[in-house]
C-alpha cells in the first residue's frame, strides 16, 4: 500500500494516525517533494473510476490563483493530467493506493477505518 500526502494536510495526518494505529504497513510518498507524473495520474484516474476532476486540490492557491475551475472545461485528459503533474500540490490528498485499487480525499479515511 502507498499512502501519498502531505505533511502539513490535516486529512492526511488523520489517515496515517488511523494506518499506524491499525499497525498497517504502508510506504508514505510526499505529493510536494516527489510530484505524481502524468503517466501515474492517467493509471491512477482509470483505476479509480472517478471522475478526474476529483483529483484536483480545489481549495489550493494554485488552483484558485490560476483560475483552473474556468480551464478545465476546455482541457483534454491528457492536458489535466500533465497539469496535475507540474506541482503536487495541485492533487487531491491524500490518496492510497493499494494494488488495483485507488482511494482520493475523504474516500482514504474510510478505507483506512474499514482495514
Amino acid at each position: 500500500m502507498i499512502l501519498i500526502c502531505y505533511k502539513k494536510c490535516s486529512t492526511c495526518k488523520g489517515v496515517e494516525k488511523i494506518l499506524t494505529d491499525k499497525k498497517v504497513t504502508y510506504e508514505y510518498r510526499e505529493i510536494d517533494k516527489e510530484n505524481p507524473t502524468a503517466e501515474e495520474l492517467k493509471k491512477w484516474h482509470e483505476l479509480s473510476g472517478l471522475d478526474i476532476k476529483k483529483f484536483f486540490n480545489t481549495s489550493g492557491l494554485i488552483y484558485r490563483n490560476n483560475n483552473i475551475k474556468d480551464k478545465l472545461p476546455t482541457m483534454s485528459l491528457d492536458e489535466m493530467y500533465e497539469l496535475l503533474a507540474t506541482d503536487g500540490m495541485l492533487v487531491k490528498r491524500p490518496i492510497i493506493i493499494n494494488g488495483d485499487e485507488v482511494l482520493v480525499g475523504q474516500q482514504t479515511k474510510k478505507f483506512a477505518e474499514e482495514i
